[in-house]
């Protein structure tokens, strides 16, 4: 496809991002929303806490609502799938209009779970949708390194998400594992340095998950 330009470059990095970001969100949501639509006690306030937003919500009822389906709300599930379907929109010469196309059945999810009575039937077909966006991009994008600047910022995300919940830390040694060389193949300008610490980071038996957490954030 030619020479990527620097703010091509950025928009496929985010476009990897906000797509992990929405899909580990729910991935982690959906049991928590089980439990606490029988549950007597709120923990919505946990859940906030696990995954590092604010508490702005006055109720479950207004977090099982809001948290998932209030665009206005910048840490929305639909806040993030949102930024990733704009990144995709203008890249979609890079990407092609078959995986543009699953991001935009994604948004169209979306919004058919907001107003429906058993929304996780809808936000598993988002799910199954940016799944499908990733398996088109690895068959259908010709581009090496436009592959691999998406997974390099998918990658980086989920390291992140998954130090914010806390995760073992054998699933954090197997991600950094599979981070490395996305990053390193990439073309994007990097922290070789950070980069090279992450392995020992999560590998060291006291792991630390908040300097995980920044130091992932600033290898790009």
């Amino acid at each position: 496809m030619g020479i990527i330009s620097v703010e091509q470059a950025d928009h496929l990095f985010w476009l990897g991002r906000y797509t992990e970001r929405v899909y580990t969100t729910l991935r982690f949501y959906f049991p928590s929303y089980d439990s606490m639509i029988d549950e007597t006690v709120d923990s919505y306030q946990a859940f906030c806490e696990s995954i590092d937003i604010p508490n702005i919500y006055s109720s479950k009822e207004d977090f099982l609502k809001r948290y998932p389906f209030d665009a206005d709300n910048p840490d929305s599930i639909i806040s993030n799938l949102n930024r990733a379907y704009d990144n995709a929109v203008v890249l979609r010469e890079s990407i092609g209009s078959e995986a543009l196309s699953y991001i935009q059945l994604a948004v169209y999810d979306m919004k058919k779970a907001a107003v429906s009575k058993s929304p996780l039937i809808e936000l598993q077909y988002l799910i199954d949708h940016i799944l499908s966006f990733w398996g088109i991009a690895d068959d259908q994008i010709d581009s090496e390194q436009v592959r691999n600047m998406i997974k390099a910022g998918k990658r980086i995300e989920r390291i992140d998400m998954y130090a914010r919940l806390k995760v073992s830390r054998e699933e954090l040694i197997w991600e950094v594992c599979r981070m490395i060389p996305r990053v390193e193949r990439s073309g994007l300008l990097y922290d070789k340095v950070k980069l090279g610490q992450m392995k020992r980071l999560v590998e060291n038996p006291d792991l630390d998950y908040y300097k995980t957490v920044s130091d992932v954030e600033a290898i790009i």
